[in-house]
């Protein structure tokens, strides 16, 4: 935990350092966010390997869990009903009482605003990459692989489970968004648990994001 509050320091930082270089905003262009997340995202790497390298078994596959099977495919559709089913049944009851504050227009928000900047083929290549692969595999490496399985020595599987699930949502800082990240992640979270390897996680997350990708574009 110790290493993820240090990688996040960094990586807030980091990414903030970009923006503030280029003289971007919340608006910044793709290639600029994409810059900033990349930058970001090697904090966190190096600093999962260097603890693997002083405390772990020194194998970044193997401490992390690392590893996929063709099998694992199977978590792509199952990202793309958490997107279309799981997440909207969670708004359904919410949306009955508060519509205003849980109206998808406004779920959608974080998405939209990446996708009104993508404005030509390239951007919209790079924003893909970003979103559909890259988020994915990191953010599977650090909540699942991390603090996951850190934390399942210490206070056991299902405390694990739900403490990772909610820092995974929390970290977003979109409390709109809160009961569908937090749906999602305790799936994912079962999957890696279950299963022992991100590679189940990794592709359920890849359904995910890429089906919100595509209705953000609709």
């Amino acid at each position: 935990m110790g290493t993820w509050l240090a990688a996040w320091t960094a990586s807030s930082v980091l990414g903030a350092l970009v923006l503030a270089s280029s003289g971007a905003s919340t608006s910044a262009p793709i290639q600029v966010v994409a810059v900033s997340l990349i930058v970001g995202w090697s904090a966190y790497l190096i600093g999962m390997v260097l603890l693997s390298q002083r405390t772990g078994a020194r194998s970044f596959e193997r401490d992390y869990g690392l590893s996929a099977r063709w099998v694992d495919l199977l978590g792509v559709p199952v990202g793309v009903l958490c997107q279309l089913v799981v997440v909207p049944l969670v708004y359904l009851p919410l949306r009955a009482v508060w519509p205003a504050t849980f109206e998808p227009g406004r779920l959608r928000e974080t998405a939209t605003s990446l996708t009104d900047r993508a404005d030509g083929p390239v951007t919209v290549v790079l924003l893909a990459v970003v979103v559909i692969v890259g988020a994915p595999v990191v953010e599977e490496l650090v909540y699942r692989g991390l603090v996951q399985r850190s934390l399942v020595g210490r206070i056991g599987d299902v405390l694990a489970w739900l403490c990772t699930a909610g820092l995974f949502t929390l970290i977003h800082f979109r409390p709109v968004e809160y009961p569908g990240l937090a749906a999602f992640a305790l799936i994912v979270g079962a999957a890696a648990l279950l299963t022992g390897r991100l590679g189940p996680s990794i592709a359920i997350h890849f359904g995910f994001n890429a089906t919100g990708l595509l209705l953000a574009f609709r």
